[in-house]
């Protein structure tokens, strides 16, 4: 199963939850004839995309320049993988790390973002690798080889991966696809929320990372930050502690006196743990809670609901979905 740079790590220990802040198509060249045949729209746009080089974006680690457009790009971080396929610079894309899953036929290979082994990223000749950490001394040591590099952490807002998607979409030479993907997340997202409404005061919800422990997240965290535009109740709220970086341990307890309305699962996969609703129903005591009782325990897609990339629409429609059938009161 894929890295879980978000929620997944997060919430296997309380160290893990502290650290979390530390803790994301080539244009063909035709042989051209003596004749007036007019180049191909691909090969005319991978020009205009190359005579926009060098380009300057600010990711985490601060400015990078990306000298021509890159033919050679390395993803070690799952969202910056979908993000780049998202944007239209797959075919660019020639390695990627073990935990990017998605999408199907991105180049899989042994690298990782948490432990990179900078010879290894070498042997792929990168002239671009993108990052959701600088774990390893990565930017440093690339940085001599001549090797610009971005870091695109965990997002903190929506806004947060919107603007990752615009600078990878920069960087890469295809700035008007990422501009029209976060155009689109945008109008799809904001059709569900009015769909579905924007005010539920009364609905509360669990957000479960892991269970034994009971890991969740606060109406502060970015997942929190998406259910928050439905206006439900985050139960984990009260909890929150300032060390907890957003990520409380609750009680068995905690939960069933909350009464929470609706409960939603990011741990529901084996490799999560494999807490389905039926498991949910089973747990001593949780069978009075609301959520129980109306079938309202949400098994999520596990991978969209711990990135922030271009599949964020699909993490807001099955919130949405789950928002729409519960009961009121």
């Amino acid at each position: 199963m894929a890295q879980r740079p978000l929620v997944r790590s997060v919430a296997t220990a309380a160290a893990a939850i502290a650290a979390l802040a530390a803790v994301a198509g080539c244009g063909s060249s035709g042989s051209g004839t003596s004749g007036s045949a007019a180049p191909s729209a691909s090969t005319g746009a991978s020009s205009a995309a190359a005579a926009a080089f060098p380009v300057t974006v600010t990711p985490s680690n601060g400015k990078v320049t990306v000298k021509d457009q890159p033919k050679h790009i390395v993803s070690l971080s799952p969202t910056a993988t979908e993000d780049l396929y998202a944007v239209g610079a797959g075919s660019q894309v020639v390695a990627v790390d073990s935990t990017s899953d998605y999408p199907k036929g991105a180049p899989v290979t042994s690298l990782s973002g948490l432990t990179p082994n900078v010879e290894a990223i070498v042997k792929y000749s990168p002239d671009l690798v993108v990052a959701s950490q600088d774990s390893g001394g990565l930017v440093a040591s690339l940085r001599k080889l001549g090797v610009p590099v971005m870091i695109e952490p965990a997002a903190a807002t929506l806004d947060d991966a919107y603007t990752q998607i615009e600078q990878i979409g920069q960087a890469t030479g295809h700035a008007d696809k990422a501009a029209a993907t976060v155009a689109g997340m945008k109008t799809q997202i904001a059709a569900t929320v009015a769909k579905a409404g924007a005010a539920h005061p009364n609905l509360g919800y669990y957000w479960e990372l892991s269970a034994n422990p009971y890991y969740s997240a606060t109406s502060k965290t970015f997942v929190g930050q998406v259910v928050s535009l439905f206006g439900l109740k985050n139960i984990a709220d009260a909890a929150d502690k300032a060390a907890d970086g957003g990520y409380p341990q609750l009680s068995a307890e905690y939960v069933v006196k909350a009464q929470p309305q609706i409960i939603f699962l990011g741990d529901n996969e084996a490799a999560d743990g494999g807490q389905s609703p039926a498991v949910v129903a089973a747990r001593p005591g949780w069978s009075g809670i609301p959520a129980v009782k109306n079938s309202q325990v949400v098994g999520l897609n596990d991978d969209v609901a711990s990135r922030w990339g271009p599949r964020l629409p699909e993490l807001v429609a099955e919130i949405a979905a789950a928002v729409e059938k519960a009961p009121t009161k």
